[in-house]
């Protein structure tokens, strides 16, 4: 092959400085974006694989850091794309009018990272932490080659060939100073943790100037131990398994893997729906802390097990902001904007599922258990009585469950006190 070049295709020349310095608030959202393409890569090569009847290797994503010369790559086992594909996903990028755009986008209220969601350009991220990027990839397709596109953050690429031997696609990233963080290796696997923890394919960080450790094995020897890649991530996490079959320590114990601070909460709801939109997560009651503001968000929102953000106000209510958890909806855009969610019908039909998902489990505790009830009424009596007062649909379900203490200290609910009182004064 030989080597060509071309020039990104946009309509506005400085794009790629409105991306770089304006659309991407955290530079850590690079990780997420190029993490999340090679999820989706992986399983795009599993579809095409079943239609054709091909066996395919386990799904894995490699992250190296190098810090010495200043480099990272990601490298997927992906479907990959020949020289075509590259430059219609890659290169051209049409996106006419971009300043405009953004400024429109200002004046209705959307927040930077709505337009990246609309737009698909996660990719671009990248120039934000580099000078030059790589990007090699050998398709699926059979009798395809290895093709590799290069850009140093303007409008102008390189096509060259590569030597990538395995299908998928590896990107280098040539660090700038703007990212020189990353390349610490603490860093990297705390941003991993933050946004891809729950990944449905294996991550694996390796330093490549890491030494290699001698060590005496069981008989007094001096052995030589290479350094080794660290997988970071939990490809299947609890609330994506079925509920019959967790226990009431595995509930516990994912808890604590979210909350290392916090004791074993109070209950828990675990959500699963397909129908009419896809959900699945875990709410969890936590004991109340009276240092803590009540209004603090700890749910953790996922789309397609990718973390999104932990900002839920449009999703759960207020009265139900002392919950903690995940919810994880291939519903929920990646890119969260508020007002795209105020008017997406979707996130509605969300909150009212999970208003009553937790006014069913609180009546089947009251029914059930109620001692248990009355046990934590303490942390959550203030909160479902906020919600009948503020919530119409959490009311018509909940307001024959309220219980308070009567003069004997003992809790009853307020059809329990009306039968309790004498019918002579009740006329």
């Amino acid at each position: 092959m030989s080597d060509k070049k071309g020039t990104i295709k946009v309509q506005t020349g400085d794009i790629l400085p409105i991306i770089k310095k304006w659309l991407y608030s955290e530079h850590d959202i690079f990780i997420r974006e190029l993490v999340a393409n090679s999820t989706d890569a992986i399983t795009k090569r599993g579809t095409l694989a079943r239609t054709k009847n091909q066996e395919i290797p386990t799904g894995k994503i490699q992250i190296n850091v190098n810090k010495e010369n200043n480099y990272i790559t990601i490298q997927d086992n992906g479907l990959g794309m020949t020289e075509q594909e590259v430059e219609k996903y890659i290169a051209q990028l049409a996106f006419s009018g971009a300043q405009e755009f953004v400024q429109k986008l200002e004046e209705n209220g959307d927040t930077k990272d709505d337009i990246i969601g609309k737009f698909g350009l996660g990719f671009y991220s990248v120039f934000m932490v580099s000078d030059n990027v790589v990007v090699e990839s050998l398709s699926m397709e059979e009798g395809s080659k290895a093709v590799k596109w290069t850009c140093e953050g303007d409008s102008e690429y390189t096509f060259s060939e590569s030597d990538l031997k395995e299908v998928g696609t590896k990107i280098t990233l040539h660090i700038n100073k703007d990212g020189e963080e990353f390349l610490s290796q603490w860093k990297l696997k705390t941003t991993l943790k933050k946004h891809c923890d729950f990944m449905p394919y294996e991550i694996s960080v390796f330093d490549e100037n890491e030494k290699p450790e001698t060590k005496k094995d069981d008989d007094g020897k001096e052995v030589i131990e290479q350094p080794k890649a660290e997988v970071i991530n939990e490809t299947n996490p609890l609330w994506k398994k079925d509920p019959k079959e967790i226990t009431e320590d595995q509930y516990k114990e994912f808890y604590r893997k979210l909350y290392p601070m916090d004791g074993d909460p109070l209950f828990w709801i675990h959500l699963k729906i397909d129908h009419p939109f896809t959900l699945d997560g875990i709410l969890y009651f936590p004991k109340i802390n009276p240092n803590k503001n009540f209004n603090e968000s700890h749910i953790k929102l996922y789309s397609k097990q990718v973390f999104v953000s932990d900002n839920v106000k449009n999703i759960i209510p207020d009265f139900l902001s002392l919950l903690k958890g995940t919810i994880d909806s291939t519903d929920i855009p990646l890119n969260v904007s508020r007002s795209s969610l105020q008017g997406d019908p979707n996130i509605r039909k969300i909150s009212n599922y999970i208003v009553k998902k937790v006014a069913d489990a609180l009546k089947v505790l009251f029914t059930k258990d109620r001692p248990k009830m009355e046990s934590i009424w303490e942390d959550i009596g203030l909160f479902v009585k906020y919600g009948v007062i503020s919530d119409p649909k959490f009311d018509d379900l909940m307001i024959d469950k309220v219980i308070f203490k009567n003069s004997e200290k003992k809790y009853i609910t307020l059809p329990e006190y009306t039968d309790s009182i004498p019918e002579t004064y009740k006329e």
